[in-house]
């Protein structure tokens, strides 16, 4: 009688082999069998476990996302582009120095800290960056120290790993910051019906992050290099408004990369995602891009409220004054949507191409209704029959 391939043999062969590692953690931390190398997720020894959390936890493995949506979210709130709205806002830290520090409006820091001040949660999980310039979770219980985590690299941050490492016995409620591809992981590890397995009682917050790609550490690193900068010695980097450019920014000066070079080097697993706003998060949130040169949205971030949760903290944050909130247009949330639709049609023409198939659609069900309204949406629109 054959015996039936293991968990990690199937991830090995339908995920990493294939590209699809997203380098988002959830694999790592359960096992010593599983460990991340520089941006990479690397398989240390063999396991013949049948039904691994490995596995079950990847994103890029299939999911049942219209079960999940139902467990955790009000069905009357989920819309095709965008996942689950109770409301839209535009918002930003009340705290100026915050603000200063952060990568746009310091929107995410500021409801970490209320959560923290109100008993939502004891600790927050980040992404830091190790003496080697590589991205990791981190656990952080003071309020006070968030705010050395703002910012962003683009490139990969195995957070969900720092999660995993936690003791079983240690349920004090958490707070997660995470990317789609960890947002779907977490919502994995939340909706698994797994015999003991009760560790995910303690994730009590998600902050999902907007992302359009993360980058693979070498040849970013590289292409840093090659524009005379030194990796270490950066300050800070973002996609200005408005421009088609990275802006790399560093004690000596700013310059300016064309997206055309930065595009070289995007992780390969991000040509396959159809999630630019983290759609199984709490709430989620990105940089407010809207109208003319976005001069006047500058500062500010986008704010998608999607479950009761998210919209505890929100309100509560509006009412002690910790954000500052605008009513968001009508047109900045209908061009946030066009932009998911589009990220959706884009990776759903890579799955296609790479399965081969309409029905065989890798990690995600060819009857999700969102996968049904854009499947095949990009290649009838080049060919004029849309």
């Amino acid at each position: 009688m054959k015996k039936k391939a293991g968990a990690q043999l199937k991830l090995k062969k339908n995920v990493l082999e294939q590209s699809l590692c997203t380098g988002c953690g959830a694999c790592v931390g359960l096992c010593p069998y599983q460990v991340i190398h520089a941006d990479r997720t690397v398989q240390l020894f063999d396991c013949d476990l049948v039904q691994g959390k490995c596995h079950a936890f990847c994103p890029r493995t299939p999911a049942d996302c219209g079960r999940m949506r139902e467990s955790l979210f009000e069905a009357g709130d989920w819309t095709p582009e965008i996942g689950p709205v109770k409301a839209y806002w535009l918002a930003r830290a009340a705290d100026g120095a915050l603000r200063n520090r952060a990568q746009h409006g310091g929107t995410v820091t500021a409801l970490l800290r209320l959560a923290m001040a109100e008993g939502m949660i004891d600790a927050a999980i980040v992404s830091g960056e190790n003496a080697a310039q590589e991205r990791e979770g981190r656990v952080i219980g003071n309020a006070d120290a968030l705010g050395d985590y703002a910012g962003s690299r683009f490139t990969v941050s195995p957070t969900v790993a720092a999660f995993n490492r936690l003791p079983d016995a240690d349920t004090r409620p958490l707070g997660v910051v995470a990317t789609p591809c960890q947002a779907l992981a977490l919502a994995k590890m939340k909706t698994a019906q797994i015999d003991g397995y009760r560790k995910p009682e303690s994730l009590a917050l998600v902050i999902g992050l907007f992302c359009g790609w993360t980058l693979a550490l070498e040849r970013f690193h590289e292409l840093v290099k090659k524009y005379g900068h030194s990796f270490p010695a950066l300050t800070g980097m973002d996609i200005p408004a408005g421009k088609n450019v990275l802006e790399l920014r560093s004690t000596g000066g700013a310059t300016d990369v064309p997206l055309s070079e930065v595009d070289a080097c995007v992780r390969t697993a991000c040509r396959f995602c159809i999630d630019s706003t983290a759609e199984f998060a709490d709430l989620s949130v990105g940089a407010a891009r809207w109208g003319g040169d976005n001069a006047d949205m500058r500062g500010w971030n986008q704010v998608i409220v999607r479950s009761r949760r998210g919209q505890e903290l929100f309100s509560l944050a509006r009412e002690k004054g910790i954000l500052e909130v605008r009513e968001a247009p009508e047109q900045a949330l209908a061009d946030l949507k066009k932009a998911a639709a589009e990220k959706k049609k884009n990776g759903l023409a890579q799955i296609v191409k790479k399965s081969r198939s309409v029905k065989n659609l890798l990690y995600l069900k060819s009857d999700d209704p969102a996968v049904k309204k854009y499947l095949g949406t990009r290649n009838k629109t080049k060919n004029g029959k849309s």
